[in-house]
């Protein structure tokens, strides 16, 4: 039976912490929104359906891809551009030109007869803070999120193979570390 699968960017280190601080604050002070059932990442492909024995296929298929691409990876990887806040929604957004090559590079390797659609490729690249929530709360998440979140922070990003199962709970079937600018500049 098909499982729903996804690829994404998920922050690591002090900017990871300090979302983590204001995921916690934005529950406790405004309840539940959409934002709260997911990891803070950025999609890089929307979900799509396949059998779970094509698991290890595309593990090797984004690790092929990441391997060539760090080749021609850019300095930095990923930019956040800026914390917006509209009306509906709030987040980070975020600026690669890389990231979309890597996964047309993975859509080349993951070559699978049982998925059931092609692959989807983001391209409006974001982490979102909050959204589906009540207008009432808009002001006091901007609050919270201007409060908890420096866009100055060090952060690490992580590239991941998640399952969401039916019950909505998740499975990291792996996570590949995204070179760290200091690990572009020391490169050969």
């Amino acid at each position: 039976m098909p499982e729903q699968f996804i690829i994404y960017a998920c922050p690591v280190g002090e900017l990871a912490d300090q979302l983590g601080r204001y995921f916690t604050a934005s529950l406790n002070a405004c309840g539940r929104n959409a934002a709260h059932d997911y990891m803070p990442h950025c999609s890089l492909t929307g979900f799509f359906w396949d059998e779970p024995g094509a698991v290890g296929m595309y593990r090797e298929a984004i690790a092929k891809a990441l391997t060539a691409q760090l080749a021609i990876a850019p300095n930095p990887l990923i930019t956040i551009k800026a914390m917006t806040f509209h009306p509906d929604w709030h987040g980070l957004e975020l600026q690669s030109d890389w990231l979309p090559l890597l996964m047309a590079q993975v859509a080349q390797f993951a070559i699978s007869p049982t998925r059931t659609a092609p692959l989807r490729f983001k391209t409006w690249l974001h982490l979102s803070l909050a959204y589906e929530f009540l207008p009432e709360h808009a002001q006091a998440l901007k609050q919270l999120a201007q409060a908890h979140i420096n866009l100055q922070s060090t952060v690490d990003w992580e590239l991941r193979f998640y399952q969401r199962h039916p019950d909505h709970q998740w499975t990291c079937h792996q996570s590949w570390p995204l070179p760290t600018n200091s690990a572009l500049l020391n490169s050969p």
